[in-house]
């Protein structure tokens, strides 16, 4: 049975929205794209290496998968670990308005999301690898299927777009299970799935 991971990126106010360019997602007329570029340093690359020298396939939603496909397929240098990894592995796109996929070795699930990823854990092995995809993700975390979470925190503030946890997410605890900060102030932090919340008073 596979393991689920999720990599995000958040900022201070935990936006998710477009860190990697200022046109990746304007939707919502969001102006603040590429809000992570400027912290790209190398104990940032070195942590994302690790990442991606894990995976045994990827697991996509809809947006974060055509972010993707428009990027990753035209990095052919097969020393880049990443661009590697992305066009290599089989790749997952849960998505219910996607009709069809050209990025070689994509697979898309059409089902309801959650059976159709508790029944992708049960079948592969390994870890299945989610990056970004933030709608995917919350949907993931409801349904407790999401075992590792690294969140990696920028230090700016943007005040508007699109978060990760939105009112009515699902209640969990998770446990610490590492931490680090790059020279240029990303917070990396890592939790394993633990359950419900416990609670207590004062």
């Amino acid at each position: 049975m596979a393991t689920l991971s999720l990599t995000q990126f958040l900022t201070l106010d935990g936006v998710v929205q477009a860190p990697g360019g200022p046109d990746e997602d304007r939707s919502d007329g969001f102006e603040h794209g590429g809000w992570s570029v400027p912290y790209g340093d190398e104990d940032f690359g070195r942590f994302m290496d690790e990442v991606f020298a894990r995976p045994t396939a990827f697991l996509l939603g809809r947006r974060t998968y055509d972010i993707f496909a428009g990027h990753w397929p035209k990095r052919t240098d097969p020393e880049d670990p990443v661009a590697a990894k992305l066009n290599g592995l089989p790749k997952y796109v849960a998505s219910s308005t996607l009709t069809e996929a050209d990025w070689a070795g994509t697979t898309l699930l059409r089902g309801d999301a959650a059976q159709e990823v508790a029944g992708l854990k049960e079948r592969l092995d390994g870890e299945i690898q989610v990056h970004g995809s933030a709608g995917l993700a919350r949907t993931l975390l409801d349904h407790d299927l999401i075992d590792t979470l690294h969140l990696l925190v920028f230090p700016v503030v943007l005040g508007t777009g699109r978060r990760l946890f939105t009112d009515g997410v699902r209640p969990t605890a998770f446990r610490p299970a590492g931490t680090r900060t790059t020279a240029a102030g990303v917070a990396i932090h890592t939790y394993e799935l633990e359950g419900r919340p416990s609670y207590g008073s004062y």
